[in-house]
């Protein structure tokens, strides 16, 4: 790998994706599409006609900047979710043992082309199966690859697994009794231990209760309809979560 020339590499990348991009668009036609949409915190890209879906699961490559004419790697933006970067760090990764500087410098000076050229290179290292640029910011460019066609049962149960938080966005759902609040400390138990950003087993979710909903669990010897009524489970986002256990814990 090291002794790969960054010119011709990149070449073969771009050359390499032309295929894989028309093989792609043949078996999907997102043109027919009317809407898109990309998530950070689901990893989905989504095209939409009316109740008509088609889902992937994606990474984000990086911007360009129309502007400043510069571009930056999705591993270099704190504005990006992990979720949807964290790819790209092999992209880095790659490039230091290629020894190709601009696949692990963060930010610099660039053009529409180079940002093509470091998408096909991320679609090549990362074995995607598509790329996408979204429409309508003109200024600030984004490039995503396409690493997995998800049916529509999975991606509905993906997106149910989020809620819309009116302080932090869109973000996965969280469980707490009734008494847990960020402003006051009730104490904090949780079904498992947990940190922020942490990926569950399918069938698990945040959740916590107070001091006081412990005490009646254990008289009740478990969560049972008395326990379960005192606690009056409600829905937070898991940003809201990490907050009421740092404020009650110490730490996330």
């Amino acid at each position: 790998m090291k002794n790969l020339d960054y010119d011709t590499f990149a070449q073969g990348c771009v050359a390499d994706l032309k295929f894989l991009q028309d093989r792609f668009q043949k078996q999907y036609a997102l043109d027919r599409y009317e809407n898109w949409f990309y998530n950070q915190a689901t990893g989905l890209l989504t095209f939409s006609t009316r109740d008509v879906e088609l889902n992937f699961k994606y990474f984000q490559v990086g911007s360009f900047s129309v502007q400043s004419m510069t571009w930056k790697w999705a591993w270099d933006n704190d504005n990006t979710l992990d979720k949807v970067k964290e790819i790209t760090k092999l992209i880095k990764e790659f490039g230091q043992n290629s020894n190709f500087p601009k696949l692990t410098k963060g930010y610099f000076p660039s053009d529409e082309f180079e940002a093509w050229e470091f998408t096909a290179i991320a679609a090549k290292v990362a074995h995607g199966i598509g790329v996408y640029r979204p429409v309508g910011d003109d200024e600030l460019k984004i490039f995503l690859v396409i690493t997995e066609f998800i049916d529509a049962k999975t991606a509905q149960a993906i997106k149910d697994k989020y809620i819309q938080c009116s302080v932090h966005e869109y973000r996965r759902i969280a469980f707490v009794c009734k008494h847990l609040n960020n402003i006051t400390k009730v104490g904090f138990e949780e079904a498992f231990d947990t940190f922020e950003d942490m990926e569950l087993i399918e069938d698990d979710d945040f959740q916590a209760w107070c001091d006081e909903c412990e005490k009646v669990r254990q008289n009740e010897g478990e969560w049972n309809d008395k326990s379960m009524a005192f606690a009056d489970t409600k829905v937070v986002c898991e940003k809201c979560y990490f907050e009421m256990k740092e404020l009650n814990l110490g730490h996330k």
